[in-house]
């Protein structure tokens, strides 16, 4: 099921998704901002990701050997 979502945007940015749209890069408006989430998305991960290997490197962090090691 979908939610609808209503987001208040500048004029200047409500054109440059107006454009992305109309140049094809987008089928939607919507698909145009879920794609920006999934890259937000990912982004967020990644940078879990890389503040794991940081406390890898400083020695904090544990090699599981098994996914019951983490309950």
């Amino acid at each position: 099921m979908r939610n609808i979502v209503n987001i208040s945007l500048p004029a200047e940015l409500k054109r440059e998704v107006e454009k992305a749209v109309g140049t094809g890069q987008y089928a939607t408006k919507s698909e145009f901002f879920r794609h920006l989430l999934r890259l937000w998305r990912e982004e967020q991960l990644l940078q879990e990701l890389r503040e794991g290997q940081r406390e890898i490197a400083r020695g904090k962090g544990k090699i599981l050997k098994s996914l019951k090691t983490l309950r």
